[in-house]
């Protein structure tokens, strides 16, 4: 028997438990966070900036707490990292831990949309004006972070809303890391991209994501350094980046760059109800495809996101049409 088992590794003294039973070890509490307070130039809505980066609503790197905070868990090019964004009397209130720390104090502002410009918009249609009044703390947010948005975009292609949720959530938990500070509960940094791209096959179709959308990933992961690049960029001249990997289209690539560059003009081609809604809100027309969609945000030219994104925040869809009577049934009535 002997040499079959490697010996236990010695305790450190005090932490053997009753009848050599190895005690728990004390968990290290916290390092100190780090903060920054930082004053917008204008109304700021939370929840409106910061809303495009939550993949859901058990996203496990985005945390929105009853008390109006915002948790965000990244992989920043210093590390991981947590912040917590908090408003109180107009200025903004920032935590962060762990080793992307400063990375993501330093980048605060752009993350709030200090880079955008939403003077630069001006409405054409009346629905738009109003929506941009009753909004006016819509802030465009900049990441400065590719993969985070490209990801997740990667997983929500040709699937539901539902199905994308959920394969980024599980992925996310099983081979990510705990988000480093007080974070709230099963929070998560995304995995770094080897860990990516050592994922099995397996756990791709446990999390119920094809091989196509998983192939794209494990693409993209490759040349990981180079994408990371893109931010500073251009945002088309980034999506065009982007598009060089199999895999990633033009839907993909503008989902990416609105978050990660807060374009203003990536407009999301590609999209099974963007141009319905787009249509309907600004000429009643619900069956709008791609090239109508264009041609009535052609006058936001250079804001034509910002332009979709009010449509949206307007809540004016198309009707539902009625459920179509089974074959079957066709002559019974």
């Amino acid at each position: 028997m002997a040499g079959r088992f490697a010996p236990r590794p010695a305790l450190p003294h005090g932490l053997t438990g009753v009848g050599g039973v190895p005690a728990a070890v004390p968990r290290r509490a916290p390092a100190p966070a780090r903060t920054r307070t930082w004053v917008p130039d204008g109304p700021l809505d939370l929840g409106l900036v910061l809303g495009p980066l939550r993949r859901g609503p058990a996203d496990p790197a985005f945390r929105a707490m009853p008390d109006g905070s915002v948790w965000r868990a990244s992989r920043t090019p210093c590390g991981p990292g947590t912040l917590r964004v908090r408003m109180s009397g107009g200025r903004v209130c920032a935590e962060a831990w762990g080793p992307g720390a400063e990375w993501l104090l330093e980048g605060l502002p752009e993350l709030l949309g200090a880079a955008d410009d939403p003077s630069a918009f001006e409405p054409r249609h009346r629905l738009l004006a109003l929506v941009r009044h009753r909004r006016p703390g819509l802030r465009l947010t900049r990441t400065g972070l590719v993969l985070e948005s490209l990801i997740p975009s990667v997983l929500e292609q040709k699937v539901t809303t539902v199905e994308a949720y959920r394969a980024w959530r599980l992925l996310v938990r099983r081979f990510g890391e705990p988000a480093p500070g007080p974070a709230p509960g099963r929070m998560y940094v995304m995995p770094e991209p080897r860990t990516w791209a050592l994922i099995p096959s397996w756990e791709w179709h446990r999390a119920g994501v094809d091989d196509k959308r998983a192939s794209t990933i494990l693409r993209a992961v490759r040349v990981a350094a180079r994408l990371e690049q893109a931010v500073g960029m251009p945002p088309a001249d980034a999506q065009a980046r982007l598009e060089l990997v199999p895999g990633i289209g033009p839907w993909t690539s503008a989902e990416t760059v609105q978050r990660s560059h807060g374009a203003a003009d990536a407009v999301t081609v590609g999209d099974l109800h963007l141009p319905g809604i787009v249509g309907w809100a600004l000429a009643g027309d619900r069956d709008a495809d791609d090239s109508v969609m264009l041609r009535l945000l052609e006058p936001y030219a250079g804001q034509r996101h910002r332009a979709a994104r009010l449509i949206l925040l307007s809540g004016r869809v198309p009707p539902r049409r009625a459920p179509r009577r089974p074959v079957g049934d066709i002559g019974r009535w």
